[in-house]
């Protein structure tokens, strides 16, 4: 199951069931099903302070994912900035909601194995979600 929540008044998914459908379509494309995935969108300051309680950072990101998956059912907990969702995506020159869908995306192959700690890591986990954004429906 996925659920959306929100942690912060002026923003909501408008069509959350494409959304879920994607997500889908991306596990099952893994040899994946879904578990309890849960996508909590906040602000900077809420992000914050969660990347500082659990990971002892202290600085702003845009997704942090906490993987509960097992064999293979994917299951976790998304929290995601939408201030820094809007912010890189204007620095990437980025439409929003492509911006959003690739972090969304990003937090999903996290918790499928895939890394982004070097540079050869780096460059599998972005042809994934270059992959997936445009084999996603809008």
């Amino acid at each position: 199951m996925i659920k959306l929540f929100y942690e912060i008044s002026n923003f909501r998914i408008k069509n959350k069931y494409l959304i879920f459908k994607n997500i889908f379509l991306l596990l099952r494309n893994e040899n994946k099903y879904v578990g309890n995935i849960n996508y909590i969108f906040c602000n900077d300051n809420y992000l914050s302070i969660i990347n500082y309680k659990f990971l002892k950072k202290n600085y702003y990101t845009d997704v942090i994912a906490f993987n509960y998956s097992f064999k293979e059912y994917i299951s976790g907990d998304i929290f995601i900035s939408i201030d820094r969702v809007l912010e890189n995506s204007k620095i990437w020159n980025q439409f929003f909601l492509i911006e959003l869908k690739r972090i969304m995306i990003h937090a999903i192959l996290h918790f499928l194995g895939y890394d982004d700690k070097n540079k050869k890591d780096r460059i599998i986990m972005k042809k994934k979600e270059d992959f997936y954004i445009n084999l996603f429906q809008y």
